[in-house]
């Protein structure tokens, strides 16, 4: 199958320090050329891939600093995507709805990953003027606050096998927050919950410049309050195996409706258990008693950090090789791609076009280039 998969152009694929979607779009990317499929991914130029690199722009956006608007960047990298729609089987877009009016042309082999929170106000009146494209979700809970629209599928994210180490045994005992520092994450309830709880919190999270005000007056004070807090800020994947691997838990004390929370899974591949709150996609990414424990409080976060050594690290690394690989996530993407309109059309005609043959039952022959084989409904 010929893909293109469009990534945001704000970090490079993957990205050198944090970043969330292009993390999946690498992940994605890299799987289905493993797989055997022609892959081109439209993304910053300094991207890494074993895919066809159509560079967007010179350089993750976010790090460079000449960039004051992303959306002009955006806009030529889809005049690019446009202009070579042709040559593809499916466009997977990784950046919101800026596409929608542009490739309506080509919709009946488009999909759209969502991965962003979908409760702002201005996009209910959007998506009732968008309901057609079709749109994958990365959490049942991430569709609540939408209108009726063309849902294809939900696909959880996932991780290659080898890409965050199993930990049997951590050689730390402390808490680790990892992600962005900004009140929906919950960066002052970890560092209450490790107060509470008598256990060193160390935090490796980036600062964008809107929340830096909200670093100067709350968190930055309330780390320099506490002793047993260490600001680590943003660092890369290899930093990451380590940082989470030797911790007692991943804290993750969010209060937005969180779309997926990947840094939850990063945990449950090194088989560090994840303290979580219920809110958004938790509940659908941890099994509580299993791969960590989702609390309703600060009260409940403390008592799980007490807890924590009760949980099987071992079993929290079963949970991420049974529910949250690559391989996994490709196989319900591919699933999702012959669920479009273009390629059922395709699949029907290759079998209107079998030549009847007396007393043989053959099997529908796919089309050229589509490949079937090991590919389970998503």
């Amino acid at each position: 199958m010929k893909i293109a998969q469009i990534a945001p152009l704000a970090e490079s694929c993957p990205p050198r320090l944090y970043g969330g979607t292009e993390r999946i779009v690498s992940h994605l990317t890299e799987e289905l050329v493993r797989q055997g499929h022609e892959v081109t991914l439209f993304a910053s130029g300094d991207s890494i891939t074993s895919a066809k690199l159509v560079p967007c722009s010179k350089m993750a956006l976010r790090l460079d600093p000449g960039v004051r608007d992303m959306t002009p960047h955006h806009v030529m990298m889809l005049d690019q995507v446009a202009r070579r729609a042709d040559e593809f089987d499916v466009l997977h877009f990784h950046i919101d709805h800026l596409h929608y009016p542009l490739m309506r042309p080509h919709r009946d082999r488009i999909l759209t990953t969502l991965h962003g929170r979908l409760d702002l106000p201005d996009l209910l009146p959007f998506y009732s003027a968008f309901p057609e494209p079709a749109l994958v979700s990365i959490s049942n809970a991430q569709r609540r606050p939408m209108p009726p629209v063309n849902w294809l599928d939900t696909v959880l994210h996932g991780l290659p096998e080898n890409v965050l180490p199993y930990r049997q045994v951590p050689s730390g005992d402390y808490l680790a927050f990892l992600g962005r520092i900004s009140p929906e994450k919950g960066p002052d309830k970890a560092i209450e919950i490790a107060a509470r709880a008598g256990v060193p919190l160390k935090m490796a999270a980036k600062i964008d410049a809107a929340d830096q005000r909200y670093w100067d007056q709350v968190i930055g004070p309330m780390v320099a309050a506490h002793p047993n807090v260490e600001f680590i800020g943003e660092i890369n994947e290899v930093q990451k195996a380590d940082f989470l691997g030797n911790a007692r838990a991943l804290l993750f004390p969010i209060c937005w409706p969180e779309p997926f929370g990947l840094v939850m899974i990063e945990a449950m591949a090194c088989g560090t258990p994840v303290i979580a709150f219920a809110h958004g996609s938790v509940p659908e990414v941890i099994d509580h008693g299993i791969s960590g424990f989702v609390v309703n409080s600060v009260d409940e976060a403390v008592a799980a950090a007490n807890a924590v050594g009760t949980l099987n690290r071992h079993a929290i690394r079963a949970q991420f090789e049974q529910r949250f690989t690559a391989e996994r996530m490709a196989k319900d993407y591919l699933a999702a791609y012959r669920r479009l309109p273009a390629l059922r059309q395709s699949s029907q005609l290759d079998v209107r076009a079998m030549p009847a043959i007396e007393d043989t039952i053959r099997m529908p022959i796919p089309s050229v280039g589509l490949e079937l084989g090991g590919v389970s409904p998503g």
